[in-house]
């Protein structure tokens, strides 16, 4: 009987009681033998990580050679696939460039018309006051005239119109002009000096008995001699009015022939017509002819008055010039009028922003710039800020100028002028025209918004009126020179007597 106990001992591994020595856990309830794998005297030299029965030990890889990478990645095919694919995506690069072109060559764009050198130039008018307070200098005066010819250029100025150099009773053939204008070589060296420096000059012959008396009007080639000798002494043109007697369609056909022969040697020669009526019907008409009678309108922004226009009197003359329909002919803007000194810088804004060429009388601020450099002595307060006026002025001109010559919207822009609605709330049945005008310059798609306050007060803008405008924009300048950055047309208000430019930002619509 004990035999069978024994071996049941033998096969659990265990006791007779049949607990199993080592069950479960290697190592639980038995000690290895020293040297053992797992012993204490082996637990520093023993390896942490005990492979698993039946792993396969590390095989040292080695870098595929060509053909075995080929077949990894398909073969030659595979290869040839990558290539068309690159091919593709090239092509495809090439058609969106190729339709990109495309687009933009056949998108319809305003179409470059070169300019001629006057519609590029800055006129400036040398008003006869000039030459009749230095009278009593004697020959001194024209070469005063000549100190200024460099000042002007540095301004911009590429014409000037010299007005005044003949009265009521002389007549154009009349070389003589000794007396109140001093003596013809005087006015032939101011020619020549205007050549050298870059400035034009043209004779203005408004208010001129053009042919004299009876006996030298009954001999046209007599004018015509007139005209020539004018033009080799190196006259870029003439000026006339349309209230002249000989302002007539056979004056200016007889005068085109004449320009047209000295305009191959030393550049074209212009006529500049000084229109004093509202209509124009030798001008107005169809015909071509007669379109290419002149080659310049100036126009006054102002009135003719012998007082000061009110700011009512200047908004009301503003909006009509502006309202008024385009002319065929390149058009060039003056002031004319006189306006208070709180609105000569908006009006210089306005000048320097409307379509055509603008002509800067003698009176501006900007030309007197040369004789307060000149002043000595210790200046008292109402100097200086005198001083700082013409400059602050002189800046503002430089910035327009600057502005003017690099923007194609302000050179030769559509012009569209912007009426601003009036107050809802208003029960008047007729309003008084509002202090505030406006007009957009744009070329393709820059646009130039031009805002004018007229009035003494502030104005902000109505917003019915620029839905359709962009909400935002960049301040070019401003007449108080203190406008920079963005600005929002929804927030911009307008201070007393103040003219902006904005140019407005494109795709930023409300």
């Amino acid at each position: 009987m004990e035999q069978p106990e024994k071996v049941v001992a033998e096969e659990t591994g265990g006791t007779p009681g049949g607990m199993p020595v080592d069950a479960g856990d290697p190592g639980y309830g038995t000690v290895p033998a020293l040297g053992q794998p797992g012993s204490v005297g082996s637990s520093e030299t023993a390896p942490l990580l005990v492979p698993e029965p039946g792993a396969e030990p590390f095989l040292h890889r080695k870098p595929m050679t060509k053909e075995e990478l080929e077949a990894t990645a398909g073969g030659p095919w595979w290869r040839r696939v990558r290539c068309y694919l690159l091919l593709v995506f090239f092509l495809a690069l090439l058609a969106i460039l190729a339709t990109a072109i495309a687009i933009i060559v056949r998108s319809p764009r305003p179409v470059v018309t070169p300019l001629k050198w006057w519609q590029r130039s800055l006129f400036y008018r040398l008003q006869p006051a000039l030459l009749t307070e230095a009278q009593a200098q004697g020959s001194r005066r024209i070469s005063g005239l000549h100190e200024q010819l460099p000042y002007l250029r540095s301004l911009g100025i590429g014409v000037v119109i010299l007005e005044g150099l003949f009265h009521e009773d002389m007549t154009l053939v009349n070389h003589n002009l000794t007396g109140r204008f001093g003596m013809l070589s005087q006015i032939q060296h101011l020619l020549t000096e205007s050549n050298k420096t870059g400035l034009k000059m043209v004779l203005d012959l408004c208010e001129l008995s053009l042919l004299g008396p009876r006996d030298v009007a009954s001999n046209p080639a007599t004018v015509q001699h007139a005209l020539r000798f004018w033009l080799h002494q190196g006259v870029a043109g003439f000026a006339i009015c349309d209230t002249d007697a000989f302002f007539s369609e056979q004056t200016l056909l007889e005068w085109r022939h004449i320009l047209e022969e000295f305009s191959d040697q030393e550049g074209e020669r212009i006529v500049v017509l000084k229109q004093t009526r509202d209509i124009l019907p030798l001008l107005n008409t169809f015909s071509q002819i007669n379109v290419t009678l002149v080659d310049v309108v100036m126009r006054s922004i102002l009135p003719s008055s012998s007082q000061f226009l009110s700011a009512l009197e200047v908004a009301v003359a503003i909006r009509t010039q502006l309202q008024a329909q385009e002319q065929p002919i390149w058009p060039s803007w003056t002031i004319g009028g006189k306006a208070s000194h709180d609105l000569k810088k908006l009006l210089l804004m306005l000048l320097m922003t409307l379509p055509g060429t603008p002509a800067i009388q003698y009176d501006e601020e900007i030309i007197q710039t040369q004789k307060s450099s000149t002043l000595h002595g210790v200046k008292n307060q109402s100097l200086n800020h005198l001083d700082n006026e013409i400059n602050s002025t002189v800046a503002l001109f430089n910035v327009l100028r600057h502005t003017r010559a690099r923007e194609e919207a302000l050179l030769y822009g559509n012009f569209t002028f912007l009426p601003f609605n009036t107050s809802s709330n208003s029960t008047l049945s007729s309003p008084p025209p509002h202090p505030i005008l406006a007009f957009l310059r744009s070329w393709a798609c820059v646009k130039f918004l031009v805002l004018l306050n007229v009035g003494p007060e502030f104005h902000a803008l109505d917003p019915a009126w620029i839905q359709d405008l962009p909400e935002t924009g960049v301040f070019i300048t401003s007449t108080g020179m203190d406008r920079i950055g963005l600005t929002s047309l929804y927030m911009l208000e307008l201070q007393p007597h103040e003219a902006v430019v904005i140019r407005l930002q494109a795709g930023s619509s409300s």
